[in-house]
């Protein structure tokens, strides 16, 4: 299971790779500083709308996944 740690990993990686500071990301997003802060820490209330809006803006997506393997929303990478 995908932990919020691990998602607040993924977009600080993301965000470094793409050579974004977090206010922009933030602003690119259309979320505030502090949100970005926060899901960078892996905070566990981040709210899912903001999270997959942020994604959307690094060029990223969230996908669903079943148990035997099948995408149910998203596309596969």
């Amino acid at each position: 299971m995908l932990e919020m740690a691990t998602i607040g990993q993924i977009v600080r990686d993301e965000r470094k790779e793409l050579g974004l500071r977090q206010d922009e990301l933030a602003a690119a997003s259309g979320v505030g500083l502090r949100f970005i802060v926060e899901l960078e820490r892996g905070k566990a209330t981040a709210q899912i709308g903001k999270v997959i809006t942020v994604l959307a803006a690094l060029g990223c997506e969230l996908q669903i996944r079943r148990p035997d393997g099948i995408v149910i929303a998203g596309q596969p990478a």
